[in-house]
C-alpha cells in the first residue's frame, strides 16, 4: 500500500505559489528573519502545505508551524476553522504557534524568542 503524501501535494502547488507571491506584509517581514536558516540554523519553508492546509511557515526539523493572523482571524466563524485546522495539524504531531500580524511588527524580538522557545 502506497503511503499517502501529506507534504506539498501537487494539487495545492498553484495555491502555494499564489500565497507566496501575494502574502501579507507581516509574512514578508517575518520571512526576512527566518529565511536562509538565520534563526539558530533552522530551515523554514514558506507557504508549505500539510494535508489540505497551507501553513505560513514550517520548520521540518522542529515539526513547528507558525501562523500569522490578521483581523480576519478575530471572527468567531474563522476562529472555529482555525481550531479545526490546529487540531488536525497537532494530531499529526506538529506544534502550531500563532502570532497576530501587529505583534510581528511591534514586538519582533518577542516573536523570534517565542519561536526559539519551541525549538528542542
Amino acid at each position: 500500500m502506497k503511503k499517502k503524501q501529506i507534504h506539498n501535494r501537487k494539487v495545492l502547488e498553484p495555491y502555494r505559489k499564489k500565497l507566496r507571491n501575494h502574502g501579507t506584509s507581516a509574512e514578508a517581514f517575518l520571512w526576512k528573519f527566518l529565511q536562509r536558516s538565520q534563526l539558530e540554523g533552522r530551515k523554514f519553508r514558506r507557504q508549505h502545505s500539510i494535508g489540505n492546509y497551507i501553513v505560513d511557515f514550517y520548520c521540518p526539523k522542529e515539526k513547528l508551524i507558525i501562523e500569522l493572523d490578521g483581523e480576519y482571524h478575530n471572527r468567531p466563524d474563522v476562529q472555529i476553522k482555525d481550531q479545526i485546522r490546529t487540531d488536525y495539524l497537532e494530531g499529526l504531531g506538529f506544534t502550531v504557534i500563532r502570532f497576530e500580524n501587529k505583534i510581528v511588527f511591534d514586538h519582533l524580538p518577542s516573536v523570534l524568542k517565542g519561536i526559539k522557545d519551541h525549538f528542542k
